[in-house]
């Protein structure tokens, strides 16, 4: 099982293959997803202090359509597959709105 490590949280083990916003919210950690988890709105906004795992092409597109590749990962497009180490970057207690609607496994 990978173990997911959130800077200034804690570290968790959780399932393979669902996506890592997925798994943050059911640890209990504060992340934004306002979209749903459909690579749309990008608040889920993770940075890696591990290896970062391959970026998919949904991904990739919403990043490069805002200007924003190579500044911050999408959380609900990245699959769990191995341990992981982040930074969460738009925490929605911190940005003052509510997390977004519930997340699929």
């Amino acid at each position: 099982m990978p173990t997911i490590t959130v800077r200034g949280h804690k570290s968790f083990e959780c399932g393979v293959g669902n996506s890592l916003a997925y798994e943050l919210t059911q640890a209990g950690i504060d992340i934004s997803h306002h979209c749903g988890g459909k690579a749309q709105c990008t608040t889920c906004r993770v940075q890696f202090l591990s290896p970062e795992p391959p970026m998919r092409d949904p991904e990739r597109a919403e990043l490069e359509s805002e200007q924003v590749i190579g500044q911050f990962r999408l959380a609900c497009q990245i699959p769990v597959e191995e341990d992981m180490s982040v930074v969460i970057l738009m925490p929605a207690a911190k940005m003052c709105w509510e997390p977004g609607p519930a997340l699929e496994a």
